[in-house]
C-alpha cells in the first residue's frame, strides 16, 4: 500500500517539476503573477529572471560554414538582371507556382517551354505617347464577313411562304450536291467553302436578274484568289447594261476622232513624213449571247465580298493571253506587264482565260444535249456550223464503265475558240458598201484575201482531240474500285490541269480549280521582239558615193567641152540656115 501511495502522488507531480520543488515558490512563478516578486512590470529591473532572455541580445553567434554558403547562395539567386530587372530567384519561384497550379505531365521535358512562358507572361511594352493602332483579329473579319451570308432577306411566316413557292423556279443551283459528288472523286473545297459559296450564289441570285447561274470555280492567285460564277440574265435585262458599255465606247471614239482632227490641222502647218506602216484591221468582238460572250461572269475574291461583274471579251485579249503567262495577283485593277502588250488589266485577262478553259474543257455525256430542228443542217458562212442546242428529252444514261472505258462517249459543248479569237470567222477585210465606194473613188491595189478559219464543230467527242506529244488530252477512272456500282466516272483534263468532270446517270457537271494556266510539255519561252526595222530605205538616192579620181575628172571636163563645142556648131548651122531663107 505504501508503494502504491507513492507512485500516485508521483503521478500527480506535472512534468518538468521535481519533487524537491513542490510546495515552494520560485522566482520564475512571480513573472507569471503581477504584483508578486522583487520587480514589477514597470521596473527597470522586469525580465532578468525570464527564462530564455539574455544579457548581451545584440551579440549573434557567427554562422556556421553551411549556413554562411546557403546564404551566399541565396543572395546570389536573388540579383536581378540589368535588362529585364527581375532575379533567377523570383522567376524559379514563378516557375514552379505554375508547374503546380497546372500540373502538367512530365515538366521536366517541358521546363524550357514553361520557363519562355513565364518570361512572355511578364513582358510589357514600354511606355508611349502614341496612341495604338486598333487591328482587327483576322478571324473576326472573316465572322464580320460572313455574317452577311447568314442573314436572311426579311423575316414573317409571309415571306416563308413565299420563298417555299418561289423555290422550284430559282436559278441557284445546288452547290452542296455537286460538292457531294466531287467530294467521292477527292476533288474541290472544304465542305465549310462550298456552304459559304452556295450562301453567295445565293446574293448573287437575288440581287441580279439572273436566268440560269452556275459555280464555274476557282482561281488561285499569289495575294487572293477568285471565286468565279457563270450566269445568263434574263432576256431584255442585259440590254441596259449592254447600252452603257456602247455609249462608254462611243465617247472613247469621238474623243479619239476629235483628237485625230487636231493632229490633221496641225499636219496641215508642218506634214513630217509619212510612215508607210498600216495596222492590222481591227477584228470586232462577239455580241452578247453569242460565241465566247454567251455567258456572263462575275467574281470574288471570298465567299461573303461583293460580286464584281467582268467585261466582254474581245478577240485581241485572248490572241495576246496564248502568248504570255502571268499569274493572277488578286487585283482585277493591276496592270498586266507582259510582251507581246496585253490590251487591259488583270480584270479582261482573266475573262480571256476564263473563255479559253471554257471552251477546252466544259464537257457533258455524248447524246446529252442535241441540236435544235429549227436551225436545220446548214451550216453558217462562218463555218463554225450550229452554236447552240438543247437538252435532250429521251437520254438514255451511259453506263460508268462505258464513260470510263471509251473518250467517245463525251462531247464538248461550248464552241471552240479559232485562231483569230473568235468562235464565228469574219473577214477583216471585208468592207461596208460606204467603204467600197470611198475605195471605189480612191484607186488602191487589191490586198490578199484572207483564208478562212474552221474549227471543230459543237459537240465533237473527246476522242478527237489532238494529243499533247505522247501524254493523252483527258484521264478517265471510276471514283472507286472496291464498290463499282455505285462509282462515278470522272475526267481529269491534262491540257488544263484543274479541270474535272463527273458523270453518274443523268448528273454531271465541270468544275476548275487552278492557276488558270495551260499545260505545255516544254518550258514557257517569253516571244521574242521583232527586229529593228530600217528607218530608210536604202537606194542610189541617199546612198554616198566615192570621190573621183583625177583621171576620171580630166576625163568628164574634156567630155564637157566637146558636149559645148557640138551644142555651138549646132547652134551656127541654125543661124546660117535661118539666113539663107531670108
Amino acid at each position: 500500500q505504501k508503494g502504491s501511495t507513492y507512485s500516485m502522488e508521483k503521478a500527480k507531480i506535472p512534468r518538468g517539476v521535481s519533487s524537491t520543488t513542490m510546495g515552494k515558490t520560485t522566482p520564475s512563478q512571480h513573472q507569471y503573477e503581477p504584483g508578486h516578486g522583487p520587480y514589477q512590470t514597470h521596473e527597470p529591473g522586469y525580465g532578468l529572471y525570464h527564462m530564455g532572455t539574455n544579457l548581451y541580445e545584440d551579440q549573434v553567434p557567427d554562422p556556421g560554414p553551411r549556413e554562411l554558403a546557403i546564404k551566399n547562395a541565396k543572395a546570389y539567386l536573388l540579383k536581378t538582371s540589368v535588362k529585364s530587372g527581375v532575379s533567377l530567384y523570383d522567376h524559379l519561384a514563378e516557375m514552379l507556382s505554375k508547374i503546380l497550379d497546372e500540373r502538367p505531365e512530365n515538366p521536366a521535358d517541358i521546363i524550357e517551354n514553361i520557363s519562355k512562358d513565364v518570361k512572355c507572361a511578364r513582358f510589357q511594352k514600354k511606355l508611349d505617347t502614341l496612341r495604338d493602332e486598333y487591328e482587327k483579329h483576322p478571324t473576326f473579319e472573316l465572322a464580320e464577313m460572313y455574317k452577311t451570308l447568314f442573314q436572311k432577306g426579311g423575316g414573317g411566316e409571309g415571306t416563308d411562304q413565299e420563298m417555299e413557292e418561289e423555290t422550284p423556279e430559282t436559278p441557284l443551283p445546288n452547290v452542296m450536291e455537286t460538292a457531294y459528288y466531287f467530294e467521292q472523286a477527292g476533288i474541290g473545297l472544304s465542305l465549310e467553302e462550298y456552304y459559304h459559296v452556295f450562301l453567295a450564289l445565293k446574293q448573287l441570285v437575288t440581287t441580279h436578274p439572273i436566268q440560269t447561274c452556275r459555280f464555274w470555280g476557282k482561281i488561285l492567285g499569289i495575294e487572293a484568289n477568285y471565286i468565279v460564277a457563270e450566269v445568263e440574265f434574263r432576256e431584255g435585262e442585259e440590254e441596259e447594261e449592254a447600252e452603257e458599255e456602247e455609249v462608254l465606247e462611243e465617247g472613247v471614239k469621238e474623243g479619239s476622232e476629235f483628237k485625230e482632227e487636231e493632229d490633221d490641222e496641225e499636219e496641215e502647218k508642218d506634214e513630217p513624213p509619212k510612215p508607210n506602216y498600216k495596222p492590222p484591221p481591227v477584228i470586232p468582238k462577239e455580241e452578247n449571247r453569242t460565241g465566247a460572250n454567251k455567258f456572263t461572269y462575275f467574281v470574288c475574291n471570298e465567299a461573303g465580298k461583293p460580286w464584281v461583274r467582268l467585261p466582254q471579251v474581245t478577240p485581241a485579249q485572248i490572241v495576246n493571253a496564248r502568248k504570255i503567262k502571268k499569274f493572277f495577283t488578286g487585283k482585277l485593277d493591276a496592270p498586266i506587264v507582259s510582251y507581246p502588250p496585253f490590251p487591259g488589266n488583270e480584270g479582261n485577262y482573266l475573262r480571256a482565260q476564263i473563255a479559253r478553259i471554257s471552251a477546252g474543257t466544259q464537257i457533258s455525256p455524248l447524246g446529252f444535249y442535241q441540236f435544235g430542228e429549227e436551225e436545220g443542217d446548214e451550216e453558217e458562212e462562218g463555218g463554225a456550223g450550229r452554236d447552240s442546242y438543247e437538252e435532250n428529252p429521251d437520254f438514255e444514261p451511259i453506263s460508268v464503265m462505258e464513260m470510263v472505258d471509251s473518250l467517245a462517249n463525251w462531247v464538248h459543248h461550248v464552241q471552240n475558240i479559232l485562231m483569230q479569237g473568235r468562235c464565228t470567222w469574219v473577214n477583216p477585210l471585208q468592207k461596208s458598201e460606204e467603204e467600197e465606194e470611198e475605195d471605189e473613188e480612191e484607186e488602191k491595189p487589191d490586198e490578199e484575201e484572207m483564208q478562212q478559219e474552221v474549227g471543230p464543230p459543237l459537240l465533237t467527242p473527246l476522242s478527237e482531240d489532238a494529243d499533247i506529244q505522247t501524254t493523252p488530252p483527258w484521264t478517265a477512272e471510276s471514283s472507286t474500285n472496291l464498290i463499282p456500282q455505285y462509282a462515278l466516272a470522272v475526267l481529269y483534263a491534262n491540257l488544263w490541269l484543274g479541270a474535272y468532270a463527273f458523270a453518274i446517270g443523268k448528273r454531271f457537271d465541270n468544275i476548275y480549280i487552278g492557276w488558270g494556266h495551260k499545260y505545255s510539255p516544254d518550258n514557257f519561252s517569253p516571244q521574242l521582239p521583232p527586229p529593228v526595222q530600217n528607218e530608210y530605205l536604202i537606194g542610189p538616192e541617199v546612198t554616198e558615193t566615192t570621190d573621183p579620181t583625177v583621171e576620171e575628172e580630166l576625163a568628164l571636163k574634156a567630155a564637157q567641152e566637146e558636149a559645148l563645142a557640138a551644142e555651138e556648131m549646132e547652134e551656127e548651122d541654125e543661124d546660117e540656115d535661118e539666113d539663107e531663107d531670108d
